[in-house]
């Protein structure tokens, strides 16, 4: 623990860590970019556990792990951009393509997700309901490591605080801030994995692991946007809440009405 000037509460060094892991001439691999992977093989490898539990072929796996994939960017800069930056995207439509500015946004990458996996179940005439759920559990593994990664980078950093376990980010000003990201990561990534992956170890009504996935990650993300620094362009809303609290509001009703749609449906998995 630092001991900074006397206007400053105590808090904990930031980690300086590089941001690219490699330079290969104009090519890097940096963090970020790695956690995606991260994410990536994990639920692949998460999928190929539970394989057996279904009649797919492991090609069928593939296939459906990548159409989830491009929902995951494609969903992601679409709802980053649509948002976060709409006035952005009315004065110039082509920013939605600067991927290069960055800008993901997981409800974003949430609706490309659902989108993706509808569009193959239609595909192999499969249940989209059966498709959510041998999904959801695969995702919290990607999102913990994406949060680690804007750790590293030192963005989307928290409100300040005095509290003895907070960082002063680079770039985010000299007072310490909640380290939010790892908030996120400890419930939405660690946490709302353990959930999931034993709720959905026995057979459960169809949809109701979903459900189980809008209803967690909502309320895990609805809590920690109270620590959270608001995107600056945006703030407040006049009653207290932020973008991505509002976000996170139709995923927890949407899972509510899905889990108990589920239950009384009763078509166990």
């Amino acid at each position: 623990m630092t001991t900074p000037a006397s206007n400053i509460p105590p808090h904990l060094t930031f980690p300086q860590i590089d941001e690219v892991i490699i330079q290969l001439g104009p090519l890097a691999l940096r963090w970020y970019g790695l956690m995606y992977l991260v994410g990536f093989v994990a639920a692949f490898w998460l999928a190929n556990r539970r394989l057996s539990r279904t009649d797919w072929s492991k090609d069928q796996l593939s296939d459906l792990l990548f159409w989830g994939f491009m929902g995951v960017v494609l969903g992601g800069r679409v709802g980053y951009v649509l948002f976060y930056n709409f006035s952005v995207f009315l004065d110039n439509p082509l920013y939605l393509f600067k991927i290069w500015e960055g800008g993901m946004s997981f409800h974003g990458g949430c609706l490309g997700v659902i989108f993706a996996a509808y569009l193959y179940s239609r595909k192999r005439q499969w249940s989209f309901l059966r498709v959510g759920d041998f999904i959801a559990p695969l995702v919290p593994i990607g999102l913990g490591a994406g949060r680690i990664g804007n750790f590293i980078n030192g963005e989307l950093w928290g409100r300040t605080t005095d509290v003895p376990w907070a960082f002063v980010f680079p770039n985010a000003g000299e007072y310490p801030r909640h380290a939010s990201q790892l908030y996120e990561f400890a419930l939405e990534g660690v946490l709302l994995f353990v959930i999931l992956w034993l709720y959905s170890a026995k057979p459960r009504p169809v949809g109701s692991v979903g459900g189980l996935f809008l209803v967690g990650y909502g309320s895990f993300r609805f809590f920690v946007e109270y620590f959270r620094e608001p995107d600056a362009h945006l703030g407040l809303y006049s009653f207290g809440l932020s973008q991505g609290q509002l976000l996170c509001i139709p995923m927890i009703v949407g899972g509510l009405g899905l889990i108990a749609y589920a239950v009384k449906k009763g078509e166990k998995a």
